[in-house]
């Protein structure tokens, strides 16, 4: 009889044990150090709080970080005010620090303690923390005593999302956010138009949604030409763009609209034919592609539009840069308008052996919107295109085409965002050709490793130029991306590589570490239910 009660004893005294998970720093994006100290760890329990100084930011982070331990673990941490010298979570900023988005997360025994400069980066602690959890319900949960410092690299760290092709309603907007917050991701660039439908409600401008929102016919496939007559669209109201950013806001997210021109605007000439060269007729394009119809640059109702448009967007949206695009804009129409060609003649344009007339007048088209929005306190980006255009230095300029452009653009002054189509664009294939049959995309092959594996300031760059790139940026673009689970599945886990290169120094990546870490993070894809390619680092070539 005392043997089996010794045995009992023994066997849940065991399972006691192994119910005790202990939180793993070696998280996505790897904090810059951890330092292992002397010391019991600091054991979560529901008798703690999680305890701020009262201030709007700081609450909204504490309680963040509640339903985070909530749903990892289960337990539930009550949010306070006030002071706490043991057996608490404290958030508190420290005015020593210097880097505005950095954090120190201190955990002993007695107390766990979050500190930034900022409500920033007290944030991306809290992300930190959550992702070094268990996932473990009903257990109990160990943080090590060590002591956790970290810092982004690049101040710029972006996301994109096409809403235009393929239209995604507030709440999956919203869903997005989270992902990029998760992802230490701090800027959301959403593109808003094209010329397959224009998504944001402009009051001055009401057939730009009541005609340019909506596609009558969709085309199957890559360009078959057959179409399904199915009447496609959306747009976000003013409120429901006001609602998506105040969430990213309350995530430290900035949203930063793109109003694509003077190409990519067959939605806008739908509505306003008179804007185009030709005066049309137009439709919303079902077609995948450039075209020849573009904003016609000679006319005043042109500029007049833009404006109008700018300044109900600028209304909208708080944020210190305005993408105007430039990209893909054709000058095939502008060679035989007559409008066009006395706007060269007036404004005293002339090509040379590199740049058409055609060309200046892009650049003097993109110049004058960014003077506008200069005069409205903001800042332009464009897709580097605009390099050909003779732009501003104040413009920043988005690489798309490769890194060339942007390390060229760097050397001139420009600042720069690097989103090369080759390790970023995640419409692309991210598993080898054998899959590419599932599903339909438009083509391309980023794998995962490809992603990690960019340098966006590399030493060929002087230190001047090295100062100018500012950021990188992931784009998703949607021509064969319908759904939402689809999103999910081509950023996933792509994000997290992304991740690694906007935030980790170059020293310390270590793709192999990554993976193992990042399959880690796919527990908390899995709490969140986010659809994630799940053969992306098992089929690598």
């Amino acid at each position: 009889m005392k043997k089996s009660f010794f045995c009992l004893l023994m066997t849940a005294c065991s399972l006691m044990a192994s119910a005790r998970q202990t939180a793993d720093f070696n998280t996505v994006p790897l904090p810059r150090q951890c330092v292992a100290q002397k010391g019991n760890p600091f054991a979560l329990s529901s008798a703690q709080s999680i305890v701020c100084n009262g201030d709007a930011d700081m609450m909204r982070v504490a309680h963040f970080l509640s339903d985070y331990i909530s749903q990892a673990t289960g337990l539930s941490l009550p949010v306070t005010t006030g002071k706490a010298s043991k057996n608490a979570i404290v958030l508190q900023t420290d005015k020593k620090m210097t880097a505005k988005e950095g954090y120190r997360i201190t955990a002993n025994e007695k107390l766990l303690k979050i500190e930034g400069l900022t409500a920033n980066g007290l944030f991306y602690g809290v992300q930190t923390l959550r992702k070094a959890l268990p996932i473990a319900e009903a257990a109990e949960v160990d943080i090590p005593a060590v002591v956790v410092t970290d810092e982004p690299r690049f101040p710029y760290r972006g996301m994109h999302l096409d809403v235009s092709r393929h239209f995604f309603g507030v709440d999956f907007v919203k869903r997005y956010l989270d992902m990029l917050a998760l992802h230490h991701i701090n800027t959301f660039h959403f593109h808003l138009t094209d010329d397959q439908g224009w998504r944001v409600e402009i009051k001055r401008y009401p057939r730009l949604t009541e005609v340019g929102a909506w596609r009558r016919r969709t085309v199957v496939g890559r360009n078959t030409g057959l179409y399904d007559y199915q009447r496609y669209g959306g747009f976000y109201t003013q409120d429901e763009i006001r609602d998506i950013v105040a969430y990213a806001r309350d995530r430290f997210i900035t949203v930063i609209p793109e109003i694509d021109m003077p190409g990519h605007m067959e939605a806008v000439l739908a509505a306003y034919p008179d804007l185009g060269c030709t005066g049309g007729p137009y439709e919303v394009e079902p077609n995948w592609g450039v075209f020849d119809d573009i904003l016609c640059a000679g006319k005043e109702k042109t500029f007049e539009l833009v404006e109008g448009v700018l300044d109900e967007l600028i209304a909208l949206f708080p944020s210190e840069y305005v993408h105007i695009g430039g990209d893909e804009a054709p000058r095939t129409r502008w060679k035989t308008c007559q409008l066009c060609q006395q706007r060269i003649a007036s404004e005293g344009l002339r090509g040379d052996g590199k740049h058409s007339a055609e060309d200046r007048l892009q650049g003097y088209f993109m110049k004058r919107v960014e003077k506008f929005l200069n005069s409205r306190g903001r800042k332009a980006i464009g897709w580097d295109e605009l390099l050909d255009c003779d732009v501003e230095k104040s413009t920043t300029i988005m690489s798309w085409r490769g890194i060339e452009g942007g390390l060229a653009a760097s050397e001139m002054g420009h600042d720069v965002i690097m989103a090369p189509t080759s390790f970023f664009y995640f419409d692309y294939y991210q598993t080898p050709e054998d899959y590419w049959s599932k599903p339909l995309l438009i083509g391309g092959y980023v794998p995962l490793e490809k992603v990690y594996s960019f340098e966006p300031a590399p030493e060929t760059l002087t230190e001047a130029a090295k100062k100018h790139i500012i950021g990188v940026q992931a784009n998703l673009w949607t021509e064969y991306i319908y759904a939402t689970e689809f999103v999910e599945f081509q950023v996933l886990p792509r994000m997290g590589a992304l991740a690694e290169v906007q935030w980790v120094l170059p020293e310390q990546k270590d793709y192999d570490a990554f993976k193992t870490r990042e399959q880690r993070l796919t527990r908390v894809y899995d709490l969140e239910g986010y659809k994630y390619c799940k053969i992306a680092w098992e089929k690598e070539k």
